[in-house]
């Protein structure tokens, strides 16, 4: 990592996450160097009608990880104008709640149509007052420190928490004289954008990885290990030939032959929250699936609710399939399971070994698009919401030999595993560069370092 000269003297801040700044520089409350929430009125709407468009901002249209805010969303004037955010060219929007506070949600208000914007009303408004430049400011917000004494000073109660506009007032802000802070900005945007497109190349490699990953599953499960086998068709046309001795079979037909084989977990009213206050029978649910752990979560119901939900018990072997939400993730319960029910959820599958390999089903539904691609042809639509029994039991299964099975899945293991490594080494990098990125963010916008000649 490059090294950069630091500032002849310092002098202490006052601020324990902040520590000492740069000898020269002042040191304000943020509401004496800018306006925080502005109101509207007069002034920036003069010469605008009821009638003319201006931007609108939902949070989800508020970004994490850029400055610029895109508002791309226009409504009339005199639908917006009471109950939402008023801001304009130039200012800096901040998450205000949970989790989008924590998430870093805010940008820099630009391009707005009529130069005016109406937003959620979750965000604090900053409007830099003649010492502070805009981009100072919005990087200032994004700094750790600043965040975390935030969240520190969140009011309200869990999930509806919000960070006090006092909290913003009162806060203090480092202040290099106007032109530094344009060089110090100036430095941010150019090395931070070098080390988001180093940052971005490699995610791009990881979903290259993915893909690559993806294809040589439905290769194998699909065409086989052996390049010189005879073929056949298969009688699906999207699929094609198929190595001799092998079938494609819908998913039903490879079920263990007993009522409930595929089974999703009860309606939401059958099993509500006060039920999974018990402590006698496990409540399995979507986060066991996702991360592979059969000793997750804490919600349980008792014995007498259990003997009511009985036909939605989980049993070793099967496979546990998500099917709201985080949808097309499997897991196959493994022989330490405690005695359990479904959540609403899930949905459980029994295979019959005698056919198929439940490890092979597994690999195929979580690493590959042989089995989504299918759900969205059986329910009609490129977005799934919700998979359906009757749906899952309807996919296509290419379905191998016994005898073959075996060394499909060692194969497939052994990639999956090199992949997955490769995958986990990249992510790593990624997490240290952008920490790196916010540690040059933190330096420069506190003086740490002297960045005002840096090439």
């Amino acid at each position: 990592m490059r090294k950069y000269k630091q500032y002849p003297k310092y002098k202490p801040s006052g601020v324990e996450w902040m520590g000492v700044i740069p000898e020269g520089w002042g040191l304000k409350r943020l509401r004496f160097c800018a306006e925080i929430n502005p109101k509207w009125g007069g002034g920036v709407l003069n010469g605008l009608k009821d009638t003319d468009e201006v931007s609108f901002v939902p949070m989800e249209d508020v970004p994490e990880n850029e400055t610029d805010l895109i508002a791309e969303k226009t409504a009339l004037l005199e639908k917006v104008k009471n109950g939402y955010t008023f801001f304009t060219e130039g200012d800096v929007i901040v998450a205000k709640i949970t989790p989008c506070y924590e998430n870093g949600k805010g940008a820099i208000a630009g391009k707005l149509v009529n130069g005016v914007a109406f937003g959620t009303t979750e965000l604090h408004v900053i409007k830099a007052g003649k010492e502070l430049t805009n981009k100072y400011l919005f990087y200032y917000t994004k700094l750790k420190g600043f965040r975390e004494h935030g969240e520190a000073s969140m009011k309200g109660a869990a999930g509806q928490k919000r960070v006090p506009e006092l909290y913003f007032k009162d806060c203090l802000i480092p202040m290099p004289k106007y032109a530094a802070q344009k060089e110090i900005t100036n430095f941010i945007d150019k090395e931070a954008g070098r080390i988001d497109k180093v940052i971005e190349k490699q995610k791009q490699f990881i979903e290259l990885l993915k893909e690559k990953r993806a294809a040589v599953i439905t290769h194998a499960v699909t065409k086989g290990l052996d390049p010189k086998a005879k073929m056949k068709t298969s009688g699906v046309d999207w699929i094609g030939d198929i190595p001799e001795g092998w079938e494609a079979k819908r998913l039903k037909f490879l079920l263990k032959p007993q009522k409930g084989a595929v089974k999703s977990g009860p309606f939401g009213a059958h099993l509500k929250i006060d039920d999974m206050k018990g402590t006698d029978v496990k409540v399995y649910d979507q986060k066991n699936v996702i991360e592979r752990d059969i000793n997750e979560g804490s919600s349980y119901i008792s014995n007498e609710k259990f003997e009511e939900l009985q036909g939605f018990e989980v049993f070793k072997g099967d496979l546990l399939v998500t099917t709201r939400g985080t949808i097309g993730r499997c897991y196959i319960v493994p022989d330490n399971a405690e005695r359990g029910i479904l959540h609403p959820c899930l949905m459980r599958v029994q295979l019959d070994e005698r056919k198929i390999d439940p490890l092979l089903i597994e690999i195929l539904i979580n690493d590959s698009s042989f089995f989504l691609e299918q759900m969205r042809a059986l329910s009609n639509g490129t977005t799934i919401e919700v998979i359906y029994t009757e749906t899952i039991k309807n996919i296509i299964i290419i379905t191998p030999p016994k005898s073959e099975q075996a060394e499909i899945i060692k194969y497939l293991n052994e990639e999956i595993y090199h992949t997955d490594k490769v995958i986990e080494k990249t992510e790593k990098w990624i997490d240290l560069m952008q920490e790196y990125r916010q540690s040059l963010v933190i330096a420069a916008v506190t003086g740490q370092i002297d960045v005002r000649d840096a090439e």
